[in-house]
This record gives structure tokens, sequence and C-alpha cells, in this order.
């Protein structure tokens, strides 16, 4: 990654090598990433991409709860597998209508080489809604 800096010393944006825009701190500081566990997920009906989980946010006092969040990894893992699984969800997406079912939030994984599905679980358990830094 390169940086290009202006007269007046802030950084403008520009494209990593990868191709994908460079964003500021303060953009990827707008994003609520929390810890949540699956309590119940089953397959969206009439698709073989979808599940749909609800994940337990924690005491809604404090910004957490029950959300629904659909996400395209049925190709990858069972809604049995997951029950239980504590994950990393982005919160504070605007809701997404997907199949008829309103998704509050994404599922945070990663895709090695592009295939393929690696879930990203903490090392050891948290409180439902802590949040990623």
């Amino acid at each position: 990654m390169h940086d290009q800096t202006t007269q007046s010393g802030a950084s403008e944006l520009v494209q990593a090598s990868n191709g994908v825009e460079t964003i500021s701190y303060d953009d990827f500081a707008k994003l609520d990433i929390r810890i949540g566990t699956v309590v119940a997920a089953e397959l969206v009906p009439e698709t073989d991409k979808l599940i749909k989980c609800t994940i337990d946010f924690g005491d809604p006092q404090s910004g957490g709860g029950k959300r629904t969040i659909v996400s395209g990894i049925a190709k990858w893992r069972k809604p049995e597998e997951l029950v239980g699984k504590q994950l990393p969800y982005i919160v504070n997406l605007t809701p997404r209508i997907l199949r008829g079912i309103e998704s509050q939030g994404m599922l945070l994984a990663a895709s090695p080489g592009g295939e393929g599905l690696a879930l990203l679980l903490p090392d050891v358990p948290v409180p439902n809604g802590t949040r990623l830094k």
C-alpha cells in the first residue's frame, strides 16, 4: 500500500496494490463490529446459499439484544454447525431485505484464496455484544 500526502498534510484516498480503495481511520471507526452468539439458524427457503441466524448481542440497554442476520454461507456451513458459536458482525449497517427477510447486520468471515469460508472466532469466550477494535 502507498500513501500520497497533500500540502496540508492530509492523506488522500489512493488505490491499494490489490485495487481496493484505502479508507481513513475515521471511516473504519464508524463500523460497529461486535461479537454475538448464534442462538438459532436455518436455511432460507428456495435458496441454496442463504442461512438466517438469530444472534444474541447481549444486553439491549447497551445496544445489544437479538437480531436476525442473513448470510450467504450455506455452501460451506450447515445451520446446526453455527448454533452456539460466537462470531463477529457489523451491526450498524442499514438493514437489507434478502429473500423477504430483513437482515440487520453482516457476518465477518475470511475467504481463503477467494474460495471457501473460514469463520473468525474469539480464542476465549467473551460477553455477547463485545466490541471489536
